[in-house]
């Protein structure tokens, strides 16, 4: 009972002490701060993780995300917005929480970074919450009356107002039962929220934080309860295939040898063939990119031979008439079938150089390709490094047969 009527605090750095004076755990909080990101201003995504025991709070979990930081001052990176941006972006892309989408009440509420954020992950505003605060800030005459009944920017939650302690209040130690009062009594005075006091103040907030956070729970159990359930079948079925299973039994290894090798086999065929599993999205690979070698880079290395017409035409010429020897050359309408091969031989010739460097291309890129299948093995070091000196070892064989009939 006593454990329950006494407030403390306590942190995931600081196991086993508990915090009673809630001006520590302030400082430490702050010391903690300075101790990971260094005296002057830095930032880190490691989190502080403080849990507060008191029977005047509710099981809530919150997570204090920093607001973007425009420029950079002291010892924060030249693109501090981009890694707050994504540090932020890391906690409220979970399906399972809710945005509070905190936005002073002194400033455009069309500029508001924390809106613009939440938008981007929750488009439909089915996790959002607005909360507007320096309420008690904003210029004479003016209020944010049309904010917080939600017609200005509507959200489908609604938006709730608050006024927090100044930075005066907190150097003068002014407690939150004071604060809370003070926050009361701004809404019940006030002309534009007196209507609307009962759905205003930082009670209330934590009332439909509790709220909404029971009823996303109770949306969301059901995806949660069948995808456990999901695994749990899955699981249940490994241990079933494992249940007998004795890692020293020769037949296992083998079997276990031979669907590994089979299984890189078909990894290989489906990467040459294009029906893989996983689609490259970066760049070409496997039976792409050796159908790319065959049909553009080959055609491309053809053309860029040097063709001369007159000189081919003067050869033609002279094979010709070094057949007819001392023979008087007659008009005819087929060249000599020996003229026409001695020059078609020497045209192909000129063709061993592509013809070698395509299959240069292509013995690489298999190479390649049996390096990306025996990944998969990595779990097996020994495999892994035999399967690949087999296999490339037989393609580079093949390499040299090929060269050899070119």
């Amino acid at each position: 009972l006593l454990m329950f009527l006494t407030e403390y605090a306590e942190f995931l750095h600081c196991k086993g002490k508990k915090f009673t004076d809630f001006d520590e755990v302030r400082q430490e909080i702050e010391a903690e701060t300075d101790r990971v990101t260094g005296m002057n201003k830095g930032i880190s995504s490691i989190p502080i993780n403080l849990r507060v025991y008191s029977p005047h709070v509710l099981s809530l979990t919150l997570i204090d995300l920093p607001g973007i930081t425009k420029v950079p001052v002291g010892d924060q990176p030249p693109d501090i917005e981009q890694q707050i941006r994504d540090m932020i972006m890391q906690f409220i892309s979970r399906e399972n929480c809710l945005i509070l989408a905190v936005t002073p009440a002194n400033t455009d509420l069309a500029n508001s970074d924390a809106l613009k954020l939440a938008k981007e992950v929750d488009p439909q505003g089915l996790r959002t919450i607005g909360v507007i605060t320096k309420l008690d800030l904003m210029d004479e005459g003016t209020d944010a009356r049309e904010v917080l009944e939600n017609k200005l920017l509507p959200l489908r939650r609604g938006y709730i107002g608050v006024v927090n302690r100044s930075q005066k209040d907190i150097d003068g130690k002014k407690d939150i039962k004071a604060a809370l009062l003070a926050e009361r009594k701004f809404f019940l005075s006030h002309p534009s929220y007196r209507h609307m006091a009962d759905r205003m103040g930082t009670p209330y907030l934590q009332k439909v934080l509790n709220q909404q956070l029971t009823n996303h729970i109770r949306d969301t159990l059901p995806a949660f309860r069948s995808k456990l359930q999901s695994q749990l079948l899955s699981i249940e079925h490994e241990v079933e295939v494992y249940k007998n299973f004795r890692p020293e039994d020769p037949t296992r290894k083998t079997k276990a040898l031979l669907q590994m090798v089979q299984q890189f086999s078909v990894d290989f065929e489906k990467r040459i063939e294009g029906s893989g599993d996983q689609v490259d999205t970066l760049e070409l690979s496997g039976g792409a990119k050796i159908n790319r070698i065959f049909h553009e880079r080959f055609p491309f290395e053809l053309v860029k031979m040097e063709f001369n017409e007159k000189e081919l035409r003067r050869e033609i010429s002279y094979a010709i008439k070094n057949i007819h020897g001392i023979r008087q050359v007659l008009p005819c309408l087929f060249t000599p079938d020996m003229a026409f091969e001695a020059i078609v031989k020497k045209q192909i010739v000129k063709l061993k150089g592509p013809c070698l460097k395509s299959v240069d291309l292509v013995m690489q890129e298999l190479i390649n390709t049996v390096k990306k299948c025996t990944k998969k093995l990595a779990t097996y070091p020994r495999l892994c490094e035999e399967t690949e000196r087999i296999v490339a070892g037989y393609i580079r064989e093949r390499e040299e047969k090929t060269k050899d009939q070119v």
